[in-house]
């Protein structure tokens, strides 16, 4: 699938950084305005660098522990995932904190490190103990450098890294925002449109306005400007590889409708099962009605489903967009929505396209029942984009494709978001410790599985919303759409994810099968 490149610029001295920041918590959510500084990389001294990088931190930077952890038994499963759910609400509140303390930051550059940063640390590296001792007690052994995943960093608002997102020990701001090793290697990366809010605010720093202005009060916790592009300037960039002699070419389409039945939750019960708001934002269902934190396989099995042919038990959901236009909608004043920074009116799609299709080069087997895919990484603007997978674009537009940027759509084209899961299953698991590893992309060149993988039917989405093109208008945005997220990662597109839970009788998923494997197009 292909993606926009993200603009680099070489580092200059004196140069405008402008970087959204959250600055205080009320009404029941993340109240915001837009902060901007200035940073001189060149000719500057050690403490004017500590007390512009405390004056611009915009999010906080932590390690995904749950990425390490590809080999956990099956009886610490349960444990490790409790204390994943732990370390994402401490990151939580570490960011509500730096919300609601901007002014205390700006007036102290050790204030971030001392007050968020430290402690976070401390709380951290106690859970990542907690993780190594479940993992062990069971006969397992826990990565070696977990201990090193403690620390987190403050960073600017850019575009998401392209390391693996450990940036430092935590006690030094100043690197880990100003250097290569966390900035897409050319420093504070910041485009055009932020760019421009930066030269129409230099100095604003707690002054309201800005973006702050007519979007719902939302901006510095995201999106910015620069997180839309006008996808008539994007150039095609849709490239499929050509199929085989052994290819299977049909295909199977599910209608489950739209979430008409107005199902929602903060859960993630792949992620964070038995964890009330282990997702920290709102997700639509269709499918499956029985998909909470405390849902089982026997849950799924006997649950009721919106998909046309009840065969199809399985269960879609995604993170809701939302219009950031003041609306006060219902999780205002929720965990998981607008005290987590997940504020507007919720868009229910207009259409929400299911279908699975064949691969490449080979004929595909059946799902096992109970699979579970995440496609996409709702921690993508931190982790780095290695697993950001879905993508953005409009109608009459859809061969080109975003990852990294929201589309501005002309009159009469509507927004799409798109997404294809992993195709190829290791032939034995229906998940994995880090939810990822049991699964695979075919090669984006040739179709083919990676070895020892069998190619599965591919699920892909597509979602259609009808939704007014917010105005962009000299580096501000007012009215925009966004998708939820955890409050860190700002609201920016590359987070964007879905998740699958395969709960498909025998007898429909052996006619999928056949009718991939056979050419066909069946419902």
């Amino acid at each position: 699938m292909g993606r926009t490149s993200r603009k680099r610029r070489s580092t200059v001295a004196n140069r405008a950084i402008a970087a959204s920041a959250a600055l205080v918590l009320g009404g029941g959510g993340l109240i915001a305005a837009n902060f901007y500084a200035s940073a001189h990389e060149e000719n500057s001294t050690r403490r004017g660098q500590s007390q512009t990088t405390a004056a611009q931190v915009a999010t906080i930077d932590c390690p995904d522990v749950g990425n390490e952890l590809t080999d956990v038994p099956d009886g610490a499963r349960a444990g490790v995932d409790g204390e994943l759910a732990n370390l994402d609400r401490q990151i939580t509140e570490a960011y509500t904190r730096l919300a609601t303390t901007r002014d205390a930051a700006s007036r102290d550059p050790n204030f971030v490190q001392n007050a968020i940063l430290g402690p976070l640390k401390d709380k951290r590296a106690a859970v990542i103990d907690r993780l190594e001792l479940i993992i062990s007690r069971v006969g397992g052994t826990p990565p070696d450098n977990l201990d090193s995943l403690a620390p987190c960093t403050g960073r600017a608002a850019d575009q998401p890294q392209t390391n693996d997102g450990q940036a430092g020990d935590g006690q030094d701001q100043n690197d880990g925002n100003q250097n290569d090793g966390n900035q897409n290697g050319d420093g504070q990366n910041q485009d055009g449109g932020n760019q421009g809010d930066g030269g129409q605010n230099q100095g604003g720093g707690n002054q309201g306005g800005g973006q702050n202005q007519g979007n719902g009060g939302q901006a510095g916790n995201g999106p910015a400007a620069d997180d839309f592009v006008d996808i008539t300037t994007v150039q095609p960039n849709v490239q499929k590889p050509r199929r085989g002699q052994n290819a299977s070419r049909g295909s199977f389409t599910s209608s489950c409708g739209t979430n008409e039945n107005g199902k929602f939750n903060t859960d993630n019960v792949i992620v964070a099962p038995g964890v009330s708001n282990g997702a920290h934002h709102l997700h639509d269902y269709v499918g499956n009605q029985a998909n909470d934190a405390f849902a089982n396989n026997d849950t799924f099995a006997n649950a009721e489903t919106t998909c046309a042919n009840q065969g199809d038990k399985s269960s879609y959901y995604w993170p809701v967009l939302r219009v950031q236009d003041g609306t006060n909608e219902f999780d205002a004043g929720a965990d998981g929505g607008g005290k987590e920074g997940n504020v507007g009116r919720v868009l229910r799609a207009e259409q929400a396209q299911i279908k699975f299709v064949g691969n490449a080069q080979s004929k595909v087997v059946a799902m096992p029942k109970f699979l579970r895919i995440i496609t996409g990484d709702a921690k993508a603007l931190t982790n780095g984009d290695a697993n950001a997978n879905a993508s953005w674009s409009c109608t009459g537009f859809e061969d080109r494709q975003l990852t990294d940027k929201y589309p501005l759509c002309p009159d009469g084209s509507k927004v799409v978001r798109t997404f294809d899961f992993q195709s190829c299953w290791d032939g034995q698991n229906i998940d994995s410790a880090n939810h990822r590893t049991h699964v695979a992309f075919a090669d984006p060149a040739t179709g083919a599985c990676p070895a020892n993988f069998k190619a599965i039917p591919q699920l892909t989405m597509r979602l259609v919303y009808d939704v007014q093109r917010p105005t962009v208008e000299n580096g501000q945005v007012q009215n925009p759409f966004a998708v939820d997220g955890f409050p860190e990662q700002l609201h920016k597109p590359i987070t964007d994810h879905d998740d699958f839970i395969n709960v498909f009788d025998e007898n429909l998923m052996n006619k999928m099968v056949d009718c991939i494997n056979g050419g066909r197009r069946c419902r």
